[in-house]
């Protein structure tokens, strides 16, 4: 079997098993799938060296990827007016596995999710260095233009003699914090060698600028018990921002949390230079100013 058929196959089971998930009800994996079969749809769109696929089908796997997200987005607010029902992804299926030889149109009247290259942490070192941060504009307060909501998910079911971790993220510190485009942070949580134990999370975008702060003030639901986490883990924080002239998403900077720092009331902690190191081993703080990510921990233990 050729790589791409192999890849079209790898593509059809994860799909599959989305939508299987789905169907069961286990909204949380389902979610979880969608969004890295998504995310792999997307990567092969963007490739500029990739000759597996024709334009149109490129295009055509877009059009996947942003009903993969819309689905998505329906599981995670009931209140949607935009709903994309389960039945309608599932005509889908025929297209991904077919996609070597689909020629009819596309069934529903989506675009592909607009070309912002999402890169890897650390990929956008490989590109060119960062220009120097022109001074930040202190003293205004902007709001942000609004931005498709996050990947945020809701709360765990409660289990007797266990304990939930609710985190909000308040604000972050950072001398350029006015010239942030579209900020938001990924928040993951990983073993020592860097391997996700739980999905990731994407924020809205910030709410607000101010002085050398943006403000998010929203909350993340660890989606995993306290007492599940295993030694040596850690809560990363990412905090990315939109580069209008390179049409990327990059990462900036990123804090984590070890397990003995959870307990509840207000944390603040530092930010470390990119590329993520999820196994913590070389470490660079970003600044030393204090500037800071500044938390709050709520524990729900049921008794």
């Amino acid at each position: 079997m050729s790589d791409v058929n192999k890849t079209i196959q790898k593509w059809h089971a994860s799909f599959k098993k989305g939508t299987d998930f789905d169907s069961w009800g286990q909204l949380v994996e389902a979610i979880d799938e969608y969004q890295i079969l998504a995310r792999q749809l997307q990567k092969e769109v963007q490739s500029t060296n990739s000759s597996d696929f024709t334009e149109e089908q490129k295009k055509t796997l877009g059009k996947v990827a942003t009903c993969l997200e819309m689905r998505s987005a329906s599981l995670q607010c009931t209140q949607s007016k935009e709903e994309f029902k389960l039945e309608d992804l599932k005509k889908l299926e025929t297209i991904i596995k077919n996609i070597l030889t689909y020629n009819k149109e596309f069934p529903f009247d989506v675009q592909p999710v607009p070309l912002r290259k999402i890169l890897a942490p650390g990929e956008e070192e490989n590109l060119e260095l960062e220009e120097e941060d022109a001074a930040a504009g202190a003293g205004s307060t902007e709001a942000f233009p609004p931005r498709a909501p996050g990947t945020l998910l809701p709360r765990l079911p409660s289990e007797p003699g266990m304990t939930l971790l609710t985190i909000k993220i308040e604000k972050i510190g950072l001398k350029d914090a006015g010239q942030c485009i579209d900020p938001y942070m990924t928040i993951s949580v990983k073993d020592l060698n860097g391997v996700d134990l739980n999905p990731v999370q994407d924020t809205p975008v910030a709410t607000r600028k101010e002085d050398t702060y943006i403000h998010f003030s929203v909350d993340v639901e660890i989606q995993r018990h306290v007492e599940k986490l295993p030694k040596g883990a850690a809560i990363f924080f990412e905090f990315k921002h939109y580069k209008p002239k390179k049409r990327f998403t990059s990462t900036k900077c990123f804090a984590f949390m070890e397990m003995d720092e959870i307990k509840p009331g207000p944390i603040v902690i530092e930010l470390y230079k990119k590329p993520t190191d999820f196994k913590r081993k070389k470490l660079q703080l970003l600044t030393k100013k204090p500037l800071y990510l500044h938390l709050h921990q709520t524990l729900h233990k049921d008794s």
